[in-house]
């Protein structure tokens, strides 16, 4: 199958092309540049693959959580390009496109954490199983000193994201005693949600492109001006 993969949810932005379990990927940690980068990175790679857009199978994207823009941007690049193609979106969650990316040496268990800004994370929890990745709790976003482990989930864990390095390292302190490692710079990649993404495809976890929606895990994505200024005077 031939699938394009978007993923610009952090200030990564990441494209890669999908070719029968070949991956090519482009990846930038290029804040405010996503929506430069993106669309002529897929160019680049369909021409480097010698594959035309009328033969891809998919659109992947990372749906979120992650930064209002960079999600919006992200969604609509994959909704255009499969309108136009009258081919389905396979969305997949950001965080577990973090947790996939996650050495396969360390622990089964991943929690996966990306810097939410005012002082919060997202935050997902995850277990290898067979070769696949397993959800074990509702992604959230909270302040991390009120972020756990699920419960009947002892033993090791890794953790993995920007949420770790947030507030001074509050959620890699908290949970220290069960994180066997951490990697605070793990960005979410598209070669990493393209793989995920196939194997959704094949289990037919596809989506039409208008029904795609972003995960924003906040209610309001957007601060008024007084708010921000509200929340400034409190820090």
């Amino acid at each position: 199958m031939k699938l394009l993969a978007f993923e610009t949810a952090t200030e990564a932005c990441s494209v890669a092309l999908y070719v029968d379990g070949d991956v090519r990927e482009r990846f930038e940690v290029a804040p405010r540049r996503h929506a430069e980068l993106a669309l002529p990175w897929a160019d680049a790679l369909l021409a480097e693959a010698g594959v035309a857009r009328a033969q891809l199978d998919a659109v992947a994207v990372g749906r979120g959580p992650g930064a209002f823009t960079g999600v919006r941007l992200a969604i609509a690049l994959a909704q255009g390009i499969a309108l136009a193609l009258d081919r389905p979106v396979v969305p997949v969650s950001t965080l577990e496109v973090l947790a996939a990316g996650a050495p396969a040496d360390g622990p089964t268990r991943i929690l996966a954490a990306i810097d939410a800004r005012m002082g919060e994370v997202y935050a997902g929890a995850f277990r290898r199983e067979a070769g696949t990745l397993v959800a074990l709790d509702a992604e959230r976003v909270r302040a991390p000193d009120a972020v756990f482990f699920p419960a009947g989930q002892p033993g090791d864990w890794q953790g993995v994201g920007t949420g770790f390095a947030a507030a001074e390292g509050l959620l890699a302190r908290q949970l220290a005693a069960a994180l066997v490692r951490v990697d605070a710079a793990a960005l979410p990649r598209a070669g990493v949600l393209a793989g995920l993404a196939a194997a959704a495809f094949a289990r037919g976890e596809v989506s039409a492109p208008e029904r795609v929606e972003p995960a924003y895990l906040r209610d309001n994505v957007a601060l008024t001006l007084a708010e921000q200024q509200a929340l400034r005077a409190t820090k």
